[in-house]
């Protein structure tokens, strides 16, 4: 039994380079898309903002939380208060410095009334100077 190996031309040689010519069309045709795509993707709202010359208000040493929970109960710093007794409540923790600024975090599942009583009693017991705190990061 012999073997027969033949120099056949039909066969076509073994080509060792990479064809890189589609996937450069790929990229190109893609990099188009982009171009055309991000300057709809973007939302442009005109917005003439004022100019403020004010300085960055110094963070206060101890400040004054008035936190509101989701199940609806309202703390000053750590403790618990009622809407009744939340204006003796800030005026102890402020040692009745009604210049102090009031920092109210809420959770955000609360109702925007019930936020709106909350300032709505700070208002009452004298202490207009009152911040919305939120969480930094990226909205979800």
């Amino acid at each position: 039994m012999a073997i027969h190996f033949s120099d056949n031309s039909d066969d076509l040689p073994v080509n060792h380079e990479i064809n890189v010519t589609p996937f450069i069309d790929v990229m190109l045709v893609l990099l188009i898309i982009f171009m055309v795509a991000a300057p709809l993707a973007t939302v442009d709202v005109k917005v003439d903002l004022p100019v403020s010359n004010a300085a960055p208000a110094p963070k206060p040493d101890k400040p004054v939380f008035l936190s509101i929970q989701a199940d609806g109960r309202m703390l000053v710093n750590e403790r618990e208060v009622t809407a009744a007794e939340l204006g003796s409540a800030v005026e102890a923790a402020t040692r009745s410095d009604r210049d102090q600024r009031v920092f109210l975090r809420a959770d955000k599942t609360i109702t925007y009334d019930s936020i709106m009583q909350a300032m709505n009693a700070l208002r009452s017991a004298g202490y207009l100077h009152v911040a919305l705190v939120g969480a930094e990061g990226t909205a979800q």
